[in-house]
């Protein structure tokens, strides 16, 4: 398997040193950097050049939103997935919608971190059941609404399936052999769609795409 290089960022070293003793049997995860807040983990983050962190909320200095508006803004290529003590659908929507990858709770499981991890560096996000029932709540809230023809969003055909695969957890490379195009053309269906709807990354492409009922 490719090797994975992660940071972590989180004031409570003993919670910060659990997780990456959790993941230490796994060999294709190599954590590259600790950091006890957010600044911590920008002043480094050049030198350490990690794929994917794992980011707490609440730290000093620099909390775990800010952080993640910066990594989105000067580190696109980064995945970052929240760890988190908050089961709250607005920390989730806010999150999402401002670069961050996925979203767990602090109490899950490192079989459940360490997939989240690999979704994220091989699919763009990372959607468990904790995040799928606020995505499905948000949809049928939305289908009580009445229409608006005034925000109506058209899609040609195959930007539509494209789409419905990234929602399905397909890979580019997936997608491609499934509609019989290249995997360059559907990384620029992908990116003219998150320049569109004004996304930052894949994840907060499928958040609106489940937000507007653009999938089934």
């Amino acid at each position: 398997m490719e090797l994975i290089k992660v940071a972590i960022a989180d004031d409570h070293k003993i919670f910060r040193k659990g997780v990456v003793l959790s993941l230490r049997p796994y060999n294709n995860i190599r954590f590259v950097q600790e950091a006890e807040n957010g600044d911590d983990l920008l002043q480094h983050i050049a030198t350490t050049s990690p794929d994917v962190v794992l980011m707490d909320l609440r730290m000093p200095v620099k909390d775990g939103i800010e952080t993640t508006r910066v990594l989105s803004r000067q580190f696109p290529h980064i995945h970052v997935i929240v760890l988190s003590m908050f089961e709250d659908e607005r920390f989730v929507y806010h999150l999402m919608e401002n670069g961050a990858h996925g979203y767990l709770l602090k109490n899950a499981e490192p079989g459940e971190i360490r997939k989240a991890i690999m979704d994220v560096q091989e699919k763009g996000y990372y959607l468990n059941n904790f995040v799928n029932r606020i995505l499905l709540k948000r949809s049928h809230a939305r289908q009580r609404t009445l229409p608006s023809l005034t925000h109506e969003i058209s899609l040609n055909p195959k930007e539509q399936e494209v789409l419905q695969l990234i929602c399905l957890e397909f890979t580019a490379q997936e997608i491609a052999q499934k509609m019989e195009i290249s995997p360059r053309t559907v990384e620029a269906i992908k990116d003219r769609l998150m320049e569109r709807f004004g996304t930052k990354n894949t994840a907060g492409l499928v958040f609106f795409a489940v937000k507007n009922n653009l999938v089934d």
